[in-house]
């Protein structure tokens, strides 16, 4: 199963620095049965995309909650067994863990198939979107727009061996 890991860039320099992803638990974002209902869509293609957005939605949320963090969203895929990931439960869960998965224990940074990232030319709006974050919770549509803002930035993909690059 591909799940979707979201970090900071501390936060991915720590797993090159130790090897792993974890401790765990680690809450990741994959193609779950939530998922496909609340996507609608058969597209495998489509539904990872979904999962990867979900998994940067959660990073800007880590982010938020780290005024010392870069300004860019980081998401790490890797490939776990299906035993490995414990999917959400399905209908009638909250639309904002649509997608989560839980993984019990670390998982070795060799493990990863990509890196996902935000370009440096996205650090404004991801700032932005950080501290609108809070108020987007609350309701405020203003502050709602801020935050799709972020999303407008595609993130870019990056091979595990260009990691020390990300984090210099």
């Amino acid at each position: 199963m591909r799940v979707y890991l979201p970090l900071t860039l501390a936060g991915l320099a720590r797993a090159h620095a130790s090897g792993e992803l974890g401790p765990g638990p680690l809450t990741a974002y994959a193609v779950t049965p939530g998922l496909r209902e609340w996507y609608v869509s058969d597209d495998i293609e489509e539904l990872e995309y979904a999962a990867l957005n979900r998994a940067a939605a959660a990073s800007l949320r880590l982010i938020a909650g780290d005024p010392g963090a870069a300004r860019r969203r980081v998401v790490v895929a890797v490939d776990v067994p299906d035993r490995a990931a414990t999917a959400d439960p399905g209908p009638g869960l909250d639309a904002s863990s649509v997608g989560e998965v839980r993984l019990a224990d670390a998982v070795p940074l060799a493990k990863a198939a990509a890196v996902h990232a935000d370009a440096s030319d996205a650090e404004p709006d991801v700032t932005a979107a950080a501290d609108a974050l809070g108020a987007a919770d609350q309701g405020d549509d203003d502050a709602q727009f801020v935050v799709d803002g972020a999303e407008d930035h595609e993130l870019l993909w990056f091979g595990v061996q260009e990691i020390p690059g990300l984090i210099a």
